[in-house]
């Protein structure tokens, strides 16, 4: 593997690498958040169950919209998280391959 090459997957390597920790950093606090705003939109529910009110029911729809939405991101993030980790494999499978 020529000097270069090796350098740059090196390169790519590191970048993934960090990327990869950032990530993880942040799906480990979504997931966090997830438990508060999932006990949140429960509370939600049934304070509008209980109250049987337009106010009560708006909170709890925004509650759950909330919640969806954090579930959303917590998606994405674990699919980049995935697609990392496999490009991660085929640079190191390279660098392997290549030495």
């Amino acid at each position: 593997m020529s000097t270069m090459s090796k350098r740059s997957i090196q390169r790519k390597l590191a970048k993934t690498s960090s990327r990869l920790t950032s990530l993880r950093a942040e799906l480990s606090v979504i997931d966090e958040q997830l438990g508060y705003l999932d006990d949140d939109a429960q509370d939600a529910a049934t304070r509008a169950i209980v109250a049987d009110n337009t106010g009560a029911s708006r909170e709890a729809r925004e509650a759950r919209e909330h919640l969806s939405a954090h579930r959303r991101q917590r998606e994405r993030i674990a699919a980049e998280i995935e697609d990392l980790t496999r490009r991660q494999d085929e640079l190191l499978d390279r660098m392997i391959a290549e030495d």
